[in-house]
């Protein structure tokens, strides 16, 4: 299974296109900032199923600020990262990742491109599609039972 993650997309939808037209992923996951923008790309590819959670800038008080997805045998927690406050520190992650059994923590929020695998948990942020001169997006591939994830520049 292949899983197009993206992230602060502001207002990029075409980016965001381009992305899925070059990767033909089974499952696309937007990870906040702009809510708007997830739903447009949806409509633009609605046989492709679709996961979003809202980011600090939709102002979505009504949906959840996180999901836990089950992903063959695998538990996926996808965030924006600022409840977690990413930003400065990975520690709260690292926390809720141990406590909850994690196989991978998604969030965005930095605009950075970040892979790390920490004791059992591979943390990805796919770094910002929506940014006009370093759009970068991150790939998750899920194989005989193996969880794997880079990012990749769109340019």
């Amino acid at each position: 299974m292949k899983i197009l993650v993206l992230s602060d997309s502001h207002g990029n939808i075409e980016n965001m296109a381009q992305a899925v037209e070059r990767e033909s992923p089974h499952m696309i996951l937007h990870l906040g900032d702009c809510w708007r923008d997830g739903e447009r790309l949806h409509d633009l590819f609605p046989e492709i199923p679709f996961h979003q959670i809202p980011g600090n800038c939709d102002f979505r008080p009504a949906e959840p600020t996180e999901q836990l997805l089950f992903l063959e045998d695998k538990r996926v927690l996808i965030c924006h990262g600022h409840t977690y406050g990413v930003k400065q520190s990975m520690m709260s992650a690292g926390y809720t990742a141990e406590e909850q059994n994690l196989d991978l923590f998604l969030f965005g929020h930095t605009h950075r491109p970040f892979v790390d695998m920490r004791g059992k948990t591979l943390f990805l942020n796919p770094g910002s599609i929506g940014d006009y001169h370093h759009p970068f997006y991150g790939i998750i591939t899920l194989e005989n039972g193996k969880i794997n994830g880079r990012t990749v520049p769109l340019n």
